[in-house]
This record gives structure tokens, C-alpha cells and sequence, in this order.
């Protein structure tokens, strides 16, 4: 496969992507966060005990950091009610947790939040079987995702 295929390539498939997220329901898209949450935390807990790994560590972690910060951005204080307000107390509480896992280098840590993040997954998943026409409205000011509840 030559250069220009393979640029044609990666352009294609996140031309793909990009429609992929724009036309999920909410609650998919918010199903996807939390697994690309998980999977870097489980990165970030296969290398957390080697130190020589400790930038692979802090890399993935800092994506959780930023997919947490999307979520807490794209939450609708106002509409959502109880909650919204208790995802964000959620979502608060990962960032500290997450800042004490990188400081620390603690796998203990990074457990929790896998089994925190995996629970809040399931309940998504479970919502979005008994709404899946719910589809994700996207903010044109932030370009976040807007949850309601």
C-alpha cells in the first residue's frame, strides 16, 4: 500500500468515525466514553508497577482525565436534575481519584475506577436498550454532548 492509499485511508476512516458518533443515540455515545475510559485505564494498570513505563501510566490516564472533563462539560445541570448533579459529585470524585492514581502510581486506585466506570457503563447500557431511539444532541457552542438526565 503506498503513502498516498494509506492517507486516503486513515482520511476515510475518520471521515467513518466521525459519522459514527455524530448518528449514535446519547446513551451509545456515552457507552463509548466510559469504554475508551476503561481501556485506558487498563493501560495505565498493566504498566503502573514498572517505573521505566511510568510515561505510558500518565499518558492514559490523562485520556480518562479528558473524557471525564467531556463528560462533566456535556452535562445539563438545569434540565438534568438529581441526576446530572449526582454524575457530576461522580465525575468530580474520578478527577481526584485519578490525580491521587498518577501521583501515586497506585493500582489499587486505578481498580476502583474500573469498577466505578464499568458499573456507570452497564447502567448506560441498560438505559439505551429501553430507549434506543434516545439520540445525542450535539451543542453547537461547545460542541459537547448535551445529557438531560
Amino acid at each position: 500500500m503506498s503513502l498516498s492509499n494509506r492517507s486516503s485511508f486513515g482520511s476515510g476512516y475518520n471521515s467513518y468515525k466521525s459519522n459514527e458518533v455524530s448518528t449514535v443515540s446519547q446513551g451509545k455515545l456515552i457507552v463509548m466514553l466510559y469504554e475508551g475510559a476503561i481501556r485506558f485505564l487498563n493501560i495505565a494498570k498493566e504498566h503502573v508497577n514498572n517505573p521505566r513505563k511510568y510515561d505510558v501510566v500518565n499518558e492514559n490516564i490523562i485520556k480518562v482525565q479528558d473524557i471525564i472533563s467531556e463528560l462533566m462539560g456535556s452535562l445539563n445541570l438545569d434540565a438534568g436534575g438529581k441526576v446530572a448533579n449526582d454524575l457530576l459529585a461522580l465525575y468530580v470524585y474520578f478527577k481526584k481519584r485519578l490525580l491521587e492514581a498518577n501521583m501515586n502510581k497506585d493500582e489499587k486506585i486505578l481498580n476502583e475506577l474500573i469498577k466505578n466506570i464499568t458499573e456507570l457503563k452497564t447502567a448506560w447500557e441498560e438505559i439505551e436498550k429501553k430507549e434506543p431511539s434516545a439520540q445525542a444532541t450535539l451543542s453547537k457552542s461547545g460542541g459537547g454532548l448535551s445529557i438531560k438526565g
